[in-house]
C-alpha cells in the first residue's frame, strides 16, 4: 500500500508540474458543459417567418396574429406577391412561409372551409417538422375558437356535439425543455473524454520520456504500478462530476430529484470502463499524438450511438443492438433517471450490472495487456 501511495503522489507532481495540463483537468469540463448546455438546444422557437396575406381582412390579420405571438414564429416580413416567398426561402432569410388565400375572411364568415398554406423550409428536416406540428397546432386551436360560438348554442338548445379533449401529463420534465434532457448527459461525456484521454496520454507520455522503464526495474510490481496510476485519474474523475452536478443544479437549474450519492458511485462504476479503455489505448499506442487519435476513433462511435441526441429507437435494428456493446448508453440512463425522475438502484439495476459486467472486462482485459506489455 505504501508503494501505491508513492506512485499516487508521483502521478500528482507530474501533475502539478505541466501548467496545460491543469486548466483541461477542471476548466476544460466546466467550459464544455457551458458551450454545450447554452448551444446544445433542441428546442426551436423564433422561426423566421414570411407572410404573404392575400386576403387583407380583419380575419386574416387576426389569423396571423396567432402565429406571431405564439412566440415560435418571428416575423421576418410581409409579401404581397406569393412569388416573393421563393428569395426568402432560397436566401435562407425565411424558414417557413405563410400564405392566406383570398377570401379568407368570407369563408369564415359563411362557414365554409377557408384555405391557408404553409410552406416550410426541409433543409433543416428536424426544425421543419417541429415548426410544421407548431403550424398545425396553432390552425386547430384557432379552429376551435371559430367554432366555440357555434357549439355554445348548440349546448343551449340541448344538443351535445361528440367530442375527444386530450389531457396531456408530461412526467419528469414538464416544461419540456431540451437542456434538462442534454446537460445531465454532458456528465457522461466530460467522465468519458477526460479519464479515457488522460490515462492514455499519461502512460504513453512515460513511454516517451523513458520513465516507464525506470518504473519496471523498482521493487513494485505491476499491480501496484497499475493501481497507483489509475487512482489519481479516477480521483479527478470525481471532481469533474462534482463540479458539473453542481453547476448543472446551481446554474443550469436542472432538477436533480435522486440522490448524488448514487449517482457519484455509479459514476465509479462507470468510470471502470473508460478507464480501461485508455489503458487499452496506451498499449497499442507509441506517442501521445497517436494515443489522441485511438481515443477519438473509439469516443466518436459511442458518442453517437449512445443516445445523448439521437434516439436509440429511431435507429435500424442493427445499430440497435451495436448500442448495447457501449457502456456509455446505460450511463445515459442512469444519470437522465437520477436527475429527472428520482429513482433509485432498484429502478437501474439492469444498467448497473450491465456497467459492472463491461467494466470488469474492459479492466480486466487491458490491465492483463498493460502487464504483458511490462513483462
Amino acid at each position: 500500500m505504501k508503494k501505491i501511495g508513492h506512485i499516487i503522489r508521483k502521478e500528482f507532481l507530474q501533475l502539478k508540474r505541466d501548467p496545460r495540463l491543469l486548466p483541461i483537468l477542471f476548466i476544460s469540463p466546466v467550459m464544455q458543459l457551458l458551450i454545450l448546455g447554452y448551444a446544445v438546444n433542441l428546442d426551436v422557437k423564433d422561426i423566421p417567418t414570411v407572410v404573404c396575406d392575400l386576403d387583407r381582412t380583419e380575419a386574416s390579420r387576426n389569423f396571423v396574429e396567432e402565429f406571431l405571438n405564439s412566440g415560435y414564429f418571428r416575423l421576418r416580413s410581409r409579401v404581397s406577391d406569393i412569388r416573393e416567398i421563393d428569395r426568402f426561402l432560397d436566401n435562407g432569410k425565411a424558414s417557413v412561409a405563410i400564405v392566406v388565400e383570398p377570401r379568407f375572411g368570407d369563408h369564415l364568415a359563411a362557414r365554409t372551409q377557408a384555405g391557408v398554406q404553409l410552406i416550410v423550409d426541409g433543409t433543416e428536416s428536424q426544425s421543419a417538422t417541429i415548426g410544421a406540428n407548431y403550424a398545425i397546432a396553432i390552425t386547430a386551436r384557432y379552429g376551435q375558437d371559430i367554432m366555440k360560438p357555434v357549439l355554445d348554442k348548440l349546448k343551449a338548445m340541448g344538443v351535445y356535439p361528440v367530442s375527444v379533449n386530450p389531457e396531456v401529463r408530461v412526467w419528469y420534465n414538464p416544461e419540456l425543455r431540451s437542456r434538462n434532457f442534454m446537460v445531465p448527459g454532458i456528465l457522461g461525456l466530460v467522465l468519458m473524454v477526460m479519464t479515457m484521454m488522460l490515462t492514455s496520454m499519461a502512460i504513453v507520455k512515460e513511454k516517451e520520456i523513458g520513465t516507464m522503464e525506470q518504473l519496471i526495474v523498482t521493487p513494485i510490481r505491476p499491480v501496484e504500478l497499475i493501481v497507483g496510476k489509475l487512482l489519481p485519474f479516477i480521483f479527478i474523475g470525481l471532481v469533474d462530476a462534482v463540479m458539473v452536478v453542481s453547476i448543472a443544479t446551481l446554474w443550469f437549474k436542472i432538477p436533480l430529484r435522486g440522490s448524488v450519492f448514487l449517482l457519484l458511485f455509479l459514476s465509479l462504476i462507470f468510470m471502470m470502463t473508460t478507464l480501461g479503455l485508455g489503458l487499452f489505448t496506451s498499449t497499442i499506442s507509441r506517442s501521445q499524438q497517436q494515443a489522441m487519435m485511438t481515443t477519438v476513433f473509439f469516443m466518436m462511435p459511442m458518442m453517437l450511438l449512445s443516445g445523448f441526441v439521437f434516439p436509440i429507437e429511431n435507429m435500424p435494428v442493427i445499430f440497435q443492438w451495436i448500442t448495447r456493446l457501449i457502456p456509455l448508453r446505460y450511463y445515459f440512463v442512469i444519470v437522465r433517471g437520477i436527475f429527472l425522475k428520482g429513482v433509485g438502484l432498484a429502478a437501474l439495476w439492469d444498467e448497473t450490472v450491465a456497467l459492472i459486467i463491461f467494466g470488469l472486462a474492459i479492466l480486466g482485459l487491458s490491465v492483463l495487456r498493460f502487464r504483458k506489455k511490462l513483462g
